[in-house]
């Protein structure tokens, strides 16, 4: 389903006001959520690349990604990519390339337009991108009014706060008086229960992993293939090996 009247929200997109140089240093020392990738689970996949188009590639690239190479690995009709996830004039065999002119982009953004987020699954890895995609919190401190516990003091704002609700972050005191985050309270209730909310930032984590190394896809595939042949070559060749030594004489 397009979204186009979630496009100015979505321009802010995830990880907008963040460069890739600066994501790699915001890292707030919480104990991450493990989350498991899933490249075989063709369903995560359409709906996180659903959910990409909808609310990142608004402001975000991912240049190392075609649409038709998107299309043909998970399994999407070409037509239904025309109709549904290209919002510009680009063609099925184009980049995915934002909307957003770059001009704009870094006029808006205090001059350092929103990074591509091609190879962000590759940098970051996937539980940080899921914490990352889950916390977010009200914060009245910062321009945006938000803030997350895995990447302190992001400029961004929460753009899927209409899915989650709005939570605080409640934080405690180490040993040295530093603050430590210990768990988010619930302000207001979001359109998507906590665990549809999760299922939904699993399905764009995995997403972005995938689009980090979309050849990792066919090397799982293919890899499980390889690995049943070579078991059965294996026990064929010990089978082989016995017969062939069966009559042999060993002991002069």
């Amino acid at each position: 389903m397009k979204m186009k009247n979630m496009k100015n929200l979505a321009c802010f997109g995830l990880l907008a006001l963040a460069p890739v140089t600066a994501m790699a240093a915001g890292d707030a020392g919480i104990e991450l959520e493990p989350m498991e990738v899933r490249l075989q689970d063709t369903r995560s996949l359409q709906n996180g690349a659903k959910i990409f188009v909808n609310y990142c590639l608004s402001c975000h690239s991912a240049n190392f990604m075609r649409y038709e190479r998107m299309a043909k690995d998970l399994d999407i009709p070409e037509e239904l990519v025309l109709q549904e996830m290209i919002f510009s004039d680009s063609k099925i065999g184009d980049p995915m390339t934002s909307v957003m002119p770059p001009e704009k982009a870094a006029e808006w953004f205090g001059g350092v337009a929103p990074p591509d987020l091609s190879l962000v699954g590759r940098l970051r890895g996937a539980d940080w991108l899921y914490n990352y995609l889950k916390g977010f919190y009200v914060d009245e401190t910062t321009f945006s009014g938000w803030n997350n516990v895995v990447f302190d003091n992001v400029a961004m704002p929460h753009v899927l706060a209409h899915w989650q609700g709005r939570q605080r972050a409640v934080f405690g005191d180490d040993e040295h008086g530093n603050p430590v985050f210990e768990h988010f309270k619930q302000e207001t209730e979001g359109s998507m229960s906590p665990e549809e909310f999760d299922h939904a930032m699993q399905d764009l984590t995995n997403f972005l992993i995938y689009m980090g190394e979309p050849a990792r896809l066919v090397r799982v595939k293919y890899g499980m293939w390889v690995m049943l042949f070579l078991f059965v070559f294996g026990a064929l060749a010990y089978l082989m090996k016995r017969e062939y030594w069966r009559d042999v004489d060993v002991s002069h």
